[in-house]
């Protein structure tokens, strides 16, 4: 905040900000005819979008003041955009302009009275926000005088001609040092105490409790060739402090970080052992596993040439500080990766491709080792050489100064000439600060017990001479040497080759190779080709959440397939990016990720090299895709481009805007337990918050990630689905690019340690820890009843409801999950199961029916199936529906499987040893029998998991039959929450009926995350607490639950409801408010399609029953609507014009509700009606209050009399131009819509 004071005295509290799209009316009103005579006539949307900073000046009433836009070319066009730097050097010998250093001013403008004051903060606001920055660079025709305004900041300094037509130019400058100047830095002296202690204590007063009143006068004392102090002072004032030590730890940094690719912080030695030797090799941990750590291992494995070699720490020489020191330093080093870095690359690479062959029937491989498999080694290299590091033990700058912190680097190692490693070590949960941006974060290893984490910063990343220009042959050593170690080595140079060759693929495809070069030495390479796919990735993707699609040329698109850089120089991961862009006359870049392969002609997410830079690109979130009946469409389809299926991948971009752009880094450390649809929810929505990034995520789960497509091409499902994620929404996601993923089963938590243990003997340390390991299957009890006692279910019931825990039979398949299916099917085939055995499925769940069908169709014959119905707790089944019930039966019956009803299971065996399974015995209300079987399925009650629950009750977390918590997700630690139906609200709210598993699962994942993005997300307001009286209500989520399946008799099922507690159907239909139904088809013939329309004329339920495969994800959009909307749905049912709904909502006109844009259309037109458009008239909502309320007196029916109103009301135009609008901005997905123009 800054204080603007206009020449009449009048003063205005200001801010910078981003310019935001709605700026540009209020923008467009500040142009003056002097503004286009100095920046010429603009189209300021374009400019926008080209802009790589543009900044709007606020008053406190959020008024804009004040709007300037800067490029990183000039305008005018007096030089080519890629080729102005030699031209604005000739100008002027000392000022050492570089595409790192300098800015262009494009366009600005201001209110008249406030305007030098309103420029100065802009400038002083753009330096401090790009520390790289030292030069802004203004030009106008020479024959404009600059005005009174921007000649108080700009000099002239000469004029250049312009390329296309007979006009001079003149080139003006304004300077960092007189709005944003460099620190000057200086040893620090005791009489700086009284400078600094304000600083500090504005902070923390912890130091002063602890050391006392002069800890800091005794510290600067303390001075000695080991330990510096050292202040920046500003008008010989100290405003920032920094104690350096030589001593460093490095025992216990070898110890808990992989400091590998940095040589350990060493001089080499002769005698390190980087390698482990041929004989040793330690023994892995058998059940915990880290699969892919995207800041961790897979990071070190992806990055080509970005970390310094073991060569690469080089010898020093008495002085450093001019550049020529740096480069006889990188002469020869920073070029060749590691052998360790080799041996990480090797491992992922394994790890990334899990191919049909790991499937094969191998009955002697449990699923976990067969699918992650284990490091083969924990070898840890030996260094023997001095240490070439000095720390930071303590850093403080005052908040208006420290977007200069960098500014200490330089002073602290010309302490210390012979050490080339700064380290810095911070508490997870500190805001990442400026100065620290500038380092490159270690990767810990697995058992890290350390709560801080670490950052390195290199002499040599000092260096601002890093230039970005096209490779040329000449580069082929260096790039050759950069790679030479990278598994994908052979790709990046192949393209490398085939760019000088032709600069172009064989197929014509643009191709552009850039190199960074430092002191004349290759420290970087990016390798992009032009997007040939644009409009898939439009159509498929948000991607006009981040441009305006409309203002970028096609050939302005790119796509990013190979990018490396040193670590030393990663603070200038986005310079090299704008200068991609630049150079590349692109505007937008795109990086997509593919899912692992499971076929050789897909890509793995290893196949192209681009780890170092993913955190500084944003992911783009995936579109859902309208299920067009493309043989009714006919001509009226979509394109082939945007209708086309192809493989999916999880899309990254960044633009010419987001190079600037700074992101919020947040390293808590963020565990989630349990891989369920909340869990999975939860991490989607945190990764996908474009301007955070979240450097700690991590999800512990039995199976990993889930996605795996393991069943293959199998077409049933063992499990019912609830349609929250599938195989393809897992590949949009490419979790495992953001995740740490643990693979192994929680057993404790440690609340004092905060650390959670897995598979007994692993731990994973958290800041916040997320419980949403669900409910599963358990193995069922015998209730032990001998077949000759005659018992029946009454007299035994009270033991089905004990754990089991004798031996589990190997025979017994409880099914849970992907990886317990296909465990069971590998089994099942091994022994010849389909063919001969005898299958016994116990439950009366939706996915004991799936199985049952899933068994008949890989081959089970259905004579050979017993179904074996549980006795029920209530009155509602899991279908709730009798017609569909009642025809799924007559399925069962049809295909020879054999039903039991109310049977509860007594023995296996007959009392003896129950593994293997021959035979179950049950009882029943009436008496007992006996069934033979082969393997025995058991879907009999969800709980939660007993290891998981010990866990809890161990860690003494409040349990009551589900795990506690409140409306905000805690539990009783403050550090713990929960979601998903391990859960149950509190008991003080008096609502035990509902509970998390009344709800969708993935909205309750994406409340779980708003409710803790307050924490991280500066951008929010900080949720405050609700009185304790007002904490008395529970949250309702509006999303639809949903289930669906494949059931006996191959019946496509899917019911989609308003979250309820579970009732019987008939008794719904008996309430006097029940509303309507529309039903068509029937079940018998697999066309049943039923319709729930509330009492207020919503669709509240969906059932549909067929034998045909449908488009769920459409009908899922159905969910919500008005009748009306659906083309006036109830009327024509009752006209009897609608004979099958199946039919009807593949008609063209329903095809924009499907589209995912149509809830932003609906938002749209409600908020035009609820605005007041004209003065003294209400607005339609107004007036519906009012008829409400009685104020005013009516003729006729309401509806017709706001009808007639809105006929003769502005609101009428207005609603049609909006649906209009909609219809022409997507017409990509809608071109079956006509609109004004095309008939």
């Amino acid at each position: 905040m800054s204080v603007l004071t206009s020449p009449r005295g009048k003063a205005e509290v200001v801010h910078c900000r981003r310019t935001e799209s709605q700026d540009i009316f209020c923008i467009k009103s500040l142009i003056r005819k002097f503004t286009q005579k100095l920046f010429g006539r603009l189209n300021i949307i374009y400019l926008l979008e080209k802009a790589n900073l543009a900044v709007t000046l606020c008053n406190d009433k959020e008024e804009i003041m004040a709007h300037a836009i800067f490029l990183d070319y000039p305008n005018w066009n007096v030089a080519k955009q890629d080729d102005w730097v030699s031209l604005f050097q000739e100008l002027d010998n000392e000022i050492p302009c570089t595409p790192l250093n300098t800015l262009f001013m494009h366009f600005f403008v201001a209110v008249d009275e406030y305007s030098t004051g309103c420029l100065k903060e802009i400038i002083r606001t753009v330096f401090k926000a790009v520390p790289e920055l030292y030069f802004i660079f203004l030009i106008v025709p020479t024959y404009v005088s600059l005005g009174s305004t921007l000649i108080t900041v700009f000099d002239q300094v000469g004029n250049i001609p312009c390329l296309t037509y007979d006009e001079d130019f003149a080139v003006h400058i304004c300077h960092r040092h007189d709005h944003y100047p460099q620190l000057h830095i200086r040893k620090a002296r005791v009489e700086d105490h009284d400078d600094l202690m304000p600083i500090f204590m504005h902070y923390d007063n912890t130091l002063r409790e602890i050391y006392g009143e002069y800890f800091l006068a005794e510290l600067i004392e303390a001075q000695d060739e080991e330990n510096h102090a050292v202040v920046c002072e500003v008008e010989g004032k100290a405003v920032g402090f920094m104690s350096v030590c030589s001593s460093v730890n490095l025992t216990l940094l070898h110890e808990c970080f992989d400091l590998g690719p940095f040589h350990g912080f060493c001089v080499p030695h002769p005698d390190d052992l980087l390698e482990p030797s041929k004989e040793s090799s330690i023994q892995g941990s058998q059940d915990t596993e880290i699969k892919s750590d995207s800041q961790g291992s897979q990071k070190v494995a992806e990055e080509p040439g970005v970390f310094a070699s073991s060569e690469a720490i080089v010898e020093t020489q008495e002085k450093q500080s001019e550049e020529s020191s740096f480069d006889d330093m990188l002469s020869g080093t920073f070029s060749r990766l590691s052998d360790e870095m080799q041996d990480m690359e090797q491992k992922f690479s394994v790890l990334s491709m899990v191919g049909d062959e790991d499937l094969t029937l191998s009955s002697e491989s449990s699923l976990p080792s067969f699918l992650f498999p284990e490091e083969s080694s924990h070898f840890r290299p030996i260094y023997l050489g001095e240490s070439a590091a000095f720390c930071i033990q303590l850093f403080c700058i005052d908040e208006k100064y420290e977007a200069r912190s960098l500014d200490f680097m330089s002073f602290v190692f010309s302490l210390f000439p012979h050490k080339n490693f700064c380290l810095i070590s911070v508490p997870h949960l500190t805001p990442e600060f400026v100065l620290i941006q500038n380092f490159v974060k270690v990767v810990p290893f697995n058992n890290c017990t350390l709560e801080h984490d670490l950052y390195v910063f290199h002499r040599a990343g000092l260096l601002r001479s890093i230039k970005i220009r096209l490779a040329n042959f000449v580069d082929t050593a260096g790039v050759e040497n950069l790679v030479s170690t990278l598994v994908l080595s052979r790709k990046i140079l192949d393209d490398f080759a085939q760019y000088n060759e032709a600069c172009r693929d064989p197929d014509g495809t643009a191709l552009q190779v850039f190199v960074a070069e430092v002191a004349k030495q290759i420290v970087g390479i990016a390798v992009i080709r032009k997007e040939m796919d644009i409009e898939y990735i439009r159509s498929h993707y948000n991607i006009e959440d981040f441009i305006y699609f409309s203002h970028h040329q096609q050939e302005e698109h790119g796509r990013l397939h190979h990018f490396a850089l040193n670590p030393i120089f990663r603070h200038y991961t986005k310079f090299f990016l704008k200068e991609i862009l630049r150079l590349g006359y692109k505007s937008c870049l795109y990086y997509p990720v593919y899912p692992q392969s499971r076929d050789s002609k897909l890509q793995n997410s290893s196949a192209h090299s681009l780890t170092s830079a993913l955190h500084y690109l944003v992911p783009v979130r995936p579109r859902r895709q309208i299920v067009y009946p493309l043989e009714k469409l006919g001509i009226n389809a979509p394109s082939k481009e945007v209708s086309k299926d192809q493989p999916s991948y999880a899309l990254n971009h960044t633009n010419r805007k987001l190079t600037l752009e700074p992101k919020v880094t947040v390293n808590a450390r963020i565990v989630v337990v349990g891989a369920s649809s909340v869990g999975i929810s939860f991490l989607e929505t945190l990764v996908f918050c474009s301007h955070l990034k979240f450097n700690n995520l991590t999800l512990i789960s039995t199976h990993g990630l889930p996605g795996k497509k393991l069943l293959g091409s199998e077409q049933r499902k063992f499990l019912a689905s609830d349609h929250c994620f599938n195989d393809k929404d897992y590949a949009l996601m490419s979790l495992c690019s953001w995740v740490n993923v643990v693979v192994g089963r929680m057993t404790g938590i440690d609340r004092a340690a905060k650390r959670v243990v897995v598979s007994k003997n692993e731990t994973v340390f958290y800041d916040h820890l997320i419980l949403c390991t669900g409910q599963q299957y358990q193995v069922p009890c015998p209730t032990g009843a001998s077949m000759d006692q005659h018992l029946t279910n009454r007299e035994v019931m009270d033991n089905s409801k004990l754990r089991y825990t004798g031996k589990v039979p190997h025979n017994l398949f409880i099914l849970n999950n992907e990886e317990d299916c296909v465990k069971a099917l590998i089994w099942m085939r091994n022994n010849a199961i389909l063919t001969e055995g005898k299958v016994i499925v116990y439950g009366n769940t939706i996915d004991a029916y799936t199985t049952v069908e899933t068994l008949m169709h890989i081959g089970v014959k259905g004579n050979c199936i017993y179904f074996v119905y549980p006795p029920t707790e209530s009155n509602i089944t899991c279908i709730n529906n009798y017609v569909i019930e009642t025809a799924v039966k007559d399925a069962l019956g049809a295909a020879g499987v054999t039903i039991y009803q109310d049977a509860l299971l007594a023995q296996w065996n007959d009392g003896q040893d129950p593994d293997p399974i021959h035979s179950a015995c049950f009882t029943t209300s009436t008496k007992p029998f006996r069934l033979e079987c082969s393997v025995f399925f058991s879907f009999y009650k969800k709980n939660v998991d007993y290891e998981t629950f010990k866990a809890f009750n161990d860690a003494c977390l409040v349990y009551d039959g589900r795990l506690v918590i409140d409306t905000t997700f805690h539990t009783n630690d403050i550090a713990i929450r929960a979601a998903g139906s391990l859960t149950k609200f509190s008991n003080r709210y008096y609502s035990n009926e509902w509970t998390h598993s009344n709800f969708s699962s993935k909205e309750i994942g994406f409340q779980l995350a708003a409710a803790m993005l307050s924490l991280f997300d500066p951008t929010l307001e900080p949720v405050t607490e609700p009185p304790a009286d007002l904490d008395r209500l529970i949250p309702m989520y509006k999303g639809a639950k949903i289930q669906g399946g494949i059931l006996p008799g191959s019946y496509y099922y899917l019911h989609i409801a308003k979250p309820a507690i579970p009732s019987p159907l008939d008794v719904q239909r008996s309430q006097p408010d029940f509303g309507s139904e529309i039903i068509t088809g029937n079940v018998k013939d697999g066309t049943y399609f039923r319709l729930y329309i509330n009492k207020y004329k919503l669709v509240e339920a969906i059932t549909c029953f067929s034998k045909e495969p449908f488009p769920v994800s459409n009908y899922i959009r159905l969910f919500g609507q008005h009748e009306q909307v659906l083309n006036n749905l109830c009327t024509r049912f009752d006209e009897k014009l609608i004979p099958d709904l199946y039919s009807y909502f593949t008609e063209p006109w329903c095809m924009a509700i499907f589209h995912d844009r149509f809830i932003d259309l609906r938002k749209e037109l409600r908020q035009i009606l609820n605005s007041k458009q004209e003065i003294d008239i209400p607005s339609m909502e107004q007036l519906a209050y009012k008829i409400e309320d009685e104020e005013i007196n009516l003729n006729e029916k309401p509806q017709k009399y706001l009808q007639r109103v809105f006929e003769d009301s502005i609101y009428k135009n207005l609603l049609e131009k909006s649906i209009l609008d909609y219809l022409h901005y997507n017409k990509y997905h809608l071109p079956m819509y006509a609109w004004p123009g095309i008939i």
